[in-house]
C-alpha cells in the first residue's frame, strides 16, 4: 500500500536503506524510447551521499542495473526494472535507535502503524528509498523533452533565512550544477555553502527550499476536479522526505495582494497565441496547464538525526535521551533538487500521456 504513484506512467519503488538494494518498477513506457544507463545514472549522481562536504559522507557509488524494459538501447513498451545495490551500510551505528525513537523521525509511527520498524538507517522511511523515483524521473523527462520540448530544472533558492533571487526564465542546468550546493546564484552559493559548515560542525541541522521551473509546457494538462495539475504536483513533492510545504505561482505572498493585482491578464503574443501578461498563477488555471511556466516552491525542513543530545522515550516507555550517531546530511536541500525534478517529471509525464489518451483520438 503506498508504495505505487502515477495513473498511466506508474512506478513502485522498493528497497530499505540497509538492506540489499532499492529500485523501481515502471510501468506504462512507451516503447522506442532511446535511453541509457548513463542518462539514469546522471540523474543518481546528482542524488547520491558522499558528493560533496555539505552532505552526507556515506560512500555509495549508485550504479543502476538495468534489469527489464530497456534492450538494445531502446525501450520495450514493458515493465522497466532498475535496482541500485546497497555497498556502504553500517547497521552498527543504529544500534542504540533499536530501542529508542528519534525525534521527528518516522520511528515511533512506523511502530504504531505496523507494530513493527526496521531500526537500521530508517528502513523504507529512509531517504534512499528516493532513488527509485530518481531514476523513473531520468525516463520521464527524457519523454517529456523528446515528445513535447518540456524543460525542468530545479535549484535551492533558500537555506534557512539566505535567500537568492533567481531569474526563473533564464536560469539553466549547467549554473545549477556549478557548486556543490545547487544555487544558480554563485555569491549566495557561497553563503549558503559556508552557512551549511557552520551548522554541521556544531552538530546541528538547517532547512530551506527548492524553486522547480517548467519550461516548455503544453497547455491543456490537468484532470480536475480531484486530479488538478497542481494538486498532483503538491501530493508528489509532499511525498519526499523532510518536506513541509508546497507553493505555485505566488503562493502564499498571493495573500496580500487584492485581485486586480494577482489576476494574470491575458494578451496575444507576435504569433497570435493567447498569454498571459504575469504568472502568478504558476502556470496552471483551474487545475489545467495553460502554456506558462509552472513554478513551485518546496520547503524542506532540518535534517531530523542531529548530534546534538535531545530528549526522546525508549520503545519500552521510558523516558531517556539520544544522540544522533552515523552519517548524515547536514542539509539535505543539495540533494533534494533532483529529488523534486523526479517528481514534478513523473506528474507532468503521467498526465501528458493522460492527455493524449482522452483528447488526442481520432473523431468518434
Amino acid at each position: 500500500m503506498g508504495n505505487s504513484f502515477g495513473k498511466l506512467f506508474k512506478i513502485s519503488t522498493f528497497g530499505e536503506s540497509h538492506g540489499g538494494g532499492v529500485g523501481v518498477t515502471i510501468d506504462g513506457c512507451p516503447p522506442l524510447l532511446e535511453i541509457s544507463a548513463e542518462e539514469i545514472q546522471f540523474e543518481l549522481d546528482r542524488r547520491r551521499p558522499g558528493q560533496s562536504k555539505i552532505v552526507t559522507p556515506r560512500k555509495e557509488s549508485d550504479t543502476c542495473e538495468i534489469l527489464s524494459g530497456i534492450f538494445e538501447g531502446k525501450t520495450t513498451g514493458t515493465p522497466i526494472g532498475i535496482l541500485v545495490r546497497n555497498k556502504d551500510a553500517r547497521s552498527q551505528d543504529y544500534d542504540e535507535m533499536a530501542g529508542k525513537y528519534r525525534p521527528s523521525h518516522a520511528d515511533a509511527t512506523y511502530d504504531a502503524k505496523y507494530g513493527i520498524r526496521n531500526w537500521q538507517g530508517g528502513g523504507r522511511s529512509s531517504a534512499r528509498e528516493t532513488i527509485g523515483r530518481v531514476a523513473a524521473g531520468a525516463i520521464a523527462k527524457k519523454i517529456l523533452k523528446q515528445s513535447a520540448g518540456v524543460e525542468i530544472i530545479g535549484y535551492v533558492k533558500r537555506i534557512q533565512d539566505l535567500e537568492a533571487m533567481i531569474d526563473t526564465a533564464t536560469v539553466t542546468m549547467e549554473q545549477v550544477e556549478s557548486n556543490i550546493v545547487r544555487c544558480p546564484d554563485p555569491a549566495w552559493a557561497d553563503k549558503m555553502i559556508a552557512r551549511i559548515e557552520e551548522i554541521g560542525r556544531a552538530g546541528d541541522s538547517i532547512g530551506g527550499v527548492v524553486e522547480c521551473v517548467v519550461r516548455g509546457m503544453p497547455k491543456g494538462l490537468g484532470e480536475p476536479v480531484f486530479d488538478r495539475l497542481e494538486a498532483d504536483i503538491a501530493k508528489g513533492v509532499m511525498s519526499l522526505p523532510a518536506t513541509k510545504g508546497f507553493e505555485i505561482g505566488s503562493g502564499f505572498a498571493g495573500t496580500l495582494m487584492t485581485g486586480s493585482q494577482h489576476n494574470d491578464e491575458f494578451c496575444l503574443d507576435e504569433q497570435g497565441n493567447l498569454r498571459t501578461v504575469t504568472n502568478r498563477s504558476g502556470g496552471t488555471q483551474g487545475g489545467i496547464s495553460n502554456g506558462e511556466h509552472i513554478i513551485i516552491r518546496v520547503a524542506f525542513k532540518p535534517t531530523a538525526t542531529i548530534r546534538k543530545e535531545q530528549r526522546t522515550v525508549s520503545a519500552a516507555g521510558e523516558e531517556t535521551t539520544l544522540a544522533g550517531k552515523g552519517r548524515h546530511d547536514p542539509c539535505v536541500l543539495p540533494r533534494a533538487v533532483p529529488m523534486v525534478e523526479a517528481m514534478v517529471a513523473l506528474v507532468l509525464c503521467d498526465h501528458l500521456m493522460r492527455q493524449n489518451a482522452q483528447c488526442n483520438l481520432p473523431n468518434i
